[in-house]
């Protein structure tokens, strides 16, 4: 197994086991359902907008699988204290990458750790378990309460 990989499963195993902002946010000012009917991955997010449009809080709750949780975990530390335009580059770049569309060693980005999804792309049932937490806080963003992914 390469390094890269062992660092891959290590990050998912961690942020699984240990879900980073895992909790309701009593005072969202936004929030999302998302849901993938095809494996069953179903969670909340919840922001915290301020009116100078900055992420001031961000947390997720729900079950789904290792990757789904890992991911979510991932978002909200990525994404708290950024402006919504910030946030939205970087959902946009998320998505690319878990689909193979932006190389990170190559192309321009502000990923930064998450960049760690690189290569799932690779495994495609599994793109929707990835991005299944972004979908939810885009939608969170635009005021749409429930997103499904299929």
């Amino acid at each position: 197994m390469s390094a890269q990989n062992e660092l891959y499963q290590a990050v998912i195993l961690d942020h699984n086991r240990n879900p980073r902002n895992y909790s309701k946010l009593e005072d969202a000012t936004h929030s999302a359902e998302g849901f993938n009917p095809l494996c069953g991955d179903h969670l909340w997010v919840y922001l915290h907008i301020d009116s100078t449009e900055k992420i001031v809080n961000i947390t997720f709750e729900g079950d789904g699988c290792a990757i789904s949780k890992a991911s979510a975990s991932l978002m909200t530390t990525a994404l708290l204290g950024k402006g919504l335009d910030e946030a939205a580059q970087m959902i946009k770049e998320f998505q690319q990458l878990v689909k193979g569309e932006l190389n990170p060693e190559v192309d321009e980005h502000c990923l930064g750790k998450l960049k760690i999804f690189s290569g799932i792309w690779r495994y495609p049932s599994r793109v929707k378990c990835a991005n299944l937490a972004w979908h939810a806080v885009k939608g969170a963003m635009n005021n749409n309460k429930s997103v499904t992914t299929e």
